[in-house]
């Protein structure tokens, strides 16, 4: 274990910053992070958010599933001379990991769900349909790959997985084009597939800037890694580990994750049950959270004009009560039953 020390420190300007933190701002207002407070960054990418978090005195828990990303966080542990932590595994279990490095609570835990545009601008990663590179797409680098599922999968697995993961209207079409190129050739490279996509739903004059393999491409992402389910769990983790008044900061990329994100603290944050005349109120347990964004935070334009990755951005966020620890369905939270065949052959 790394003993986490508390000197201030002001990390040094520069290094190779190749993805910019989404609506930095925004996660640092709502967060709030005070010196000597222990905040876990479940979602640590290149560091971004665990930078400007440190530069207030913070401690940092900085998860991460993907070993690259805690590779090219090992200057920033130096850096801040002992009040950076970095752990190995999924933000799932991040109240697992806060424990295991010998910490009872925290203070706040900020969560960026989508996948960064450090991963999405390596083409051997296969994250992207506008490089070419392995069909891979798998955020710990480990087990089935989209190529496995893509070349593996029943051509009606496909079409739900396409339809609802990626909400493509046209899923059948494409499901069936994949399965009948497949049977000629399996698909081992990314552009291959968004190719195909391409030619068999052609493009859009009302859209030109989206490409036809855009949600597609979601859908087998969400898919290899189990994001649904990976975030449904982080929210239950978050409110195991938060002290109380501790905040919990979601940033969220599309409509699936940022619905789990919604309901939760809908459910959270409840503290009346419905009712009527003919029915008596229901009753609720002891609210675990107190809404802090009564509706979506999004980016500013000055923003998504420099980070088009900001566009699609939302962020919600809550602070934790005294009230104790609920269980959690995940899927009244939203995370839908066709995930439950999430990985080939379990």
């Amino acid at each position: 274990m790394m003993a986490l020390g508390d000197r201030e420190i002001t990390p040094a300007a520069g290094g190779s910053e190749r993805h910019v933190p989404v609506l930095l701002n925004e996660v640092m207002q709502w967060l709030d992070p005070q010196a000597g407070d222990l905040i876990v960054d479940g979602t640590f990418g290149a560091g971004g958010y665990s930078r400007e978090i440190l530069k207030t005195g913070s401690r940092v828990v900085g998860i991460d599933r993907d070993p690259d990303a805690i590779a090219g966080g090992q200057e920033l542990v130096s850096e801040a001379d002992g009040r950076l932590l970095l752990v190995s595994g999924q933000f799932c279990d991040l109240d697992q990991h806060v424990r295991n490095s010998g910490f009872d609570g925290a203070d706040g835990v900020v969560l960026d769900l989508g996948v960064s545009s450090m991963q999405l601008d390596e083409a051997e990663r296969g994250f992207s349909f506008l490089r070419d590179g392995p069909l891979d797409m798998r955020m710990e680098q480990a087990g089935p790959s989209a190529a496995n599922v893509v070349n593996e999968l029943p051509v009606r697995d496909l079409i739900r997985i396409i339809g609802f993961l990626g909400e493509e209207k046209r899923a059948t079409t494409v499901a069936h084009a994949i399965d009948n190129a497949r049977k000629e050739k399996r698909f081992s490279r990314t552009l291959e597939l968004a190719n195909l996509i391409e030619k068999v739903l052609g493009r859009s004059p009302k859209k030109a800037q989206i490409h036809p393999a855009t949600r597609t491409f979601q859908a087998l992402r969400i898919y290899v890694n189990g994001e649904l389910h990976q975030a449904a769990k982080a929210l239950g983790a978050a409110e195991r580990i938060l002290k109380p008044g501790g905040r919990l900061v979601l940033v969220s990329f599309h409509s699936l994750e940022d619905r789990i994100v919604k309901r939760f603290f809908q459910d959270r944050t409840r503290t009346r049950g419905g009712g009527s005349r003919h029915m008596p109120e229901e009753e609720v347990p002891p609210a675990t959270f107190e809404l802090l964004t009564r509706k979506a935070v999004e980016a500013a334009e000055s923003e998504t004009k420099s980070n088009p990755r900001a566009r699609s951005a939302k962020l919600r966020a809550g602070r934790r009560t005294e009230a104790g620890v609920r269980e959690l369905d995940i899927h009244a939270a939203g995370v839908p039953r066709l995930a439950e065949f999430h990985g080939l052959g379990g």
